[in-house]
């Protein structure tokens, strides 16, 4: 599939007066991914084929992101992604899903699981409920003590960071893209030039500082993002791509030290960066069909104990 066969078949919605591109195909169980900084649903194209065999899969471009508007005077946050899917889910009626996001897409799926959370404790009616199934983790910044950040996130943040996005060029993203990549595994001339023009799509990356604030709201929000991961009840399973220098082996270290050692459930790819859905494909299939079988097996042993 081409990135512009992604695009046509692709369909888009109203959020607060924004289109927002969605990708919405298969059947079954509804398996919603959620992309990363700072690209798009795209991410996910080479898992596409496979999963919606099996599943229901819903994917959409965050507002900033990919195909989807890309507005200037905007209050870009977490908390407003969060709502943004939960707007989709209403829109195509769906209540009940799988979770499987990266980078960015981990704190989004964070706040939600947070929401889910707020909602069994009180239990409180709400028209925007919803229940997430399970949980699957790729390569993110889950705690800020451990994320390490490139030089240019950190630039992005900072008083010039307006200057920064627009100084911004091809050569200098795709260098830092590549740094954070397994050796072995750096992007063709052609799968970065899809990259790259999901990146400045409807000149997207003027607006780089503006959606590099998550990293500060994760700091601010740590008790409750954390906090969601350590007390959830729902299944999680972490996908790591150890070679990753801003959220790899370190940051699975501080997920075992910090998630209940029965909830611990880690698959580490040692070969693979920041990028496993894009640089190991196949390995991150099949980790995730085995984290999905055993929640099969495990929901019908507990419908024989009943």
């Amino acid at each position: 599939m081409t990135l512009n066969q992604w695009q046509q078949e692709g369909k888009y919605f109203q959020y607060r007066g924004h289109n927002i591109f969605y990708r919405d195909e298969g059947e079954g169980e509804v398996l919603v991914l959620i992309h990363g900084f700072p690209t798009a649903c795209w991410d996910w194209h080479k898992l596409w084929p496979e999963l919606t065999k099996r599943y229901r899969v819903v994917c959409l471009d965050m507002i900033g992101f990919g195909f989807s508007d890309k507005p200037r005077d905007y209050d870009y946050s977490i908390f407003d992604q969060a709502d943004l899917h939960q707007a989709i889910w209403a829109y195509l009626g769906i209540s009940r899903f799988h979770l499987l996001a990266h980078d960015y897409g981990d704190t989004v799926a964070q706040e939600l699981l947070a929401r889910f959370q707020d909602w069994q404790v009180s239990k409180t009616p709400d028209e925007n409920g919803y229940v997430i199934n399970s949980l699957c983790l790729l390569n993110g910044g889950l705690f800020p003590e451990t994320h390490r950040p490139l030089l240019l996130q950190k630039l992005l943040l900072s008083p010039i960071g307006k200057v920064i996005s627009y100084l911004s060029n091809e050569r200098s993203l795709r260098k830092k893209l590549n740094a954070i990549l397994a050796p072995d595994k750096q992007m063709s001339d052609d799968e970065w030039q899809d990259f790259w023009t999901l990146m400045k799509h409807n000149r997207g990356l003027a607006i780089s500082h503006k959606l590099i604030r998550y990293m500060s709201e994760r700091k601010i929000n740590r008790e409750r993002w954390v906090g969601a991961l350590v007390n959830s009840r729902v299944p999680i399973r972490l996908i790591n791509g150890s070679l990753d220098p801003i959220s790899g082996a370190h940051m699975v270290t501080r997920y075992c030290e910090l998630v209940p050692e029965a909830a611990c459930d880690v698959v580490v790819l040692g070969q693979v960066g920041h990028y496993p859905q894009v640089e190991d494909p196949e390995a991150v299939l099949t980790a995730y069909l085995a984290f999905r079988s055993a929640l099969f097996g495990r929901e019908n042993l507990m419908k024989a104990k009943m």
